[in-house]
């Protein structure tokens, strides 16, 4: 028995010692030294996104379009007064060649205690305005200045041969770069 015994141990001991000197994996050894010798590869920078700039909706003061129309019969002229037409003698003023939509605030100035409000006209122009001076093509009038806003009032045809006052205002932008 213990030669059998010895036998086993002997050819275990074989086994273990033929698979520590096996040459088998030389070609895999020669093959991740030469992948580990290559040149490195550059990765891709990260894309630039713009930023979001939301929607802004502008006819939020308008009717909604889901809502039933009122009839003409049930209308109320709002804001008609009978004294109420522009003035077709006045002298028309720079800023009534373009739209009130075009227009913006930009700036204020003072100047012996007088404000004046800097519009910028949308084609490169800026303009000084002050309470009394007209803009827009619906015969707006400046009504008061201040330092963060324009208020006008604009006289707009109401539709039936008549005219209603129509306020608007233009505020303070601040434009990046």
């Amino acid at each position: 028995m213990t030669k059998t015994l010895l036998l086993i141990v002997a050819m275990a001991m074989m086994l273990f010692m033929g698979c520590s000197f096996n040459d088998g994996h030389s070609d895999l050894m020669q093959k991740m030294a030469a992948v580990k010798n290559k040149p490195k590869g550059k990765i891709k920078p990260i894309p630039t996104f713009t930023p979001y700039s939301p929607y802004i909706y502008s006819a939020a003061g308008l009717r909604s379009p889901f809502t039933r129309p009122l009839l003409e019969a049930d209308q109320r002229p709002v804001g008609r007064r009978l004294n109420v037409a522009p003035d077709a003698n006045r002298r028309r003023e720079v800023l009534e060649r373009f739209n009130f939509d075009g227009l913006s605030m930009v700036g204020t100035l003072s100047r012996n205690g007088q404000l004046w409000a800097l519009i910028d006209d949308g084609e490169g122009g800026i303009h000084r305005i002050t309470e009394g001076n007209f803009l827009g093509r619906n015969y707006g009038k400046v009504i008061k200045t201040s330092a963060s806003q324009v208020d006008i009032l604009e006289i707009v045809p109401d539709g039936s041969n008549g005219w209603i006052e129509r306020p608007r205002a233009l505020s303070l932008e601040e434009k990046d770069g």
